[in-house]
């Protein structure tokens, strides 16, 4: 029997394509299906988060995720990614270093954040590092048509900001952090602030103006929204 998206509490937003909200800290994961292949946007913040993720997805899918990309590498997108092993994992370069070598610092910025320390400390030693890093554009095909394309369209809420396009009518991007609905984006010690207003012209010209742009926290939103949250952030930060 064919379950749907809403049957799972995911919000549908295309053929193929979806998201959920996930409680604590609002935050998107993503999925899109594929030929024999699935494709997740985001792991959640705990090795629990992301197994609760894996079975819905495996549910939606009918098979297992094949392929992970992450956003950026803060706790609560990245945590859950070990709960997908044997699983192509992809991130933005430079990611591969940050999360060998930064895992303390994750932990604690988990636990800072109101994640239990245990919960925080198991995730933390189980990251896997990305194998597959996005310098530019990466197109991923997910058989008989189906395409998303990774782009690494940062620095801007990170210094590895990596946006997932999935075309189609409607266009999805799936854009992390760097677009947030629910809040102001939050530009934390590991922003670059000034590169952040770029970051968002690449964003739309990637998805244009008719796309559906999925923010790291919060409602789906259009171009108007991120358009409008550039100019915001280039007033915020002095910055043209």
């Amino acid at each position: 029997m064919t379950v749907t998206w809403e049957e799972q509490g995911w919000e549908r937003l295309a053929e193929g394509v979806g998201r959920c909200r996930l409680p604590g800290w609002d935050c998107t994961a993503g999925l899109v299906l594929g030929v024999g292949t699935a494709l997740m946007v985001d792991a959640g913040s705990s090795l629990a988060e992301g197994a609760r993720l894996r079975t819905e997805a495996q549910t939606l899918a009918g098979r297992r995720v094949t392929h992970l990309a992450l956003t950026h590498p803060h706790f609560d997108h990245v945590l859950g990614a070990a709960a997908f092993p044997d699983t192509d994992l992809y991130a933005a370069v430079g990611m591969e270093t940050l999360l060998a070598h930064g895992r303390e610092e994750l932990r604690l910025d988990a636990v800072r954040n109101g994640l239990p320390a245990p919960e925080a400390e198991e995730a933390a030693d189980a990251l896997a590092v990305p194998r597959h890093l996005v310098s530019g554009e990466w197109t991923l095909d997910l058989g008989d048509g189906r395409q998303a394309l990774l782009a690494n369209v940062g620095p801007g809420h990170t210094a590895h900001d990596l946006a997932v396009l999935v075309p189609g009518d409607p266009e999805v991007v799936f854009c992390g952090d760097l677009v947030e609905e629910s809040g102001d984006p939050q530009a934390g010690p590991d922003a670059v602030p000034s590169r952040w207003p770029a970051a968002l012209d690449r964003l739309l010209a990637l998805g244009g103006d008719r796309a559906r742009y999925v923010p790291g926290h919060g409602a789906v939103v259009d171009a108007a929204f991120v358009r409008a949250q550039r100019d915001a952030l280039a007033a915020r930060f002095g910055v043209s």
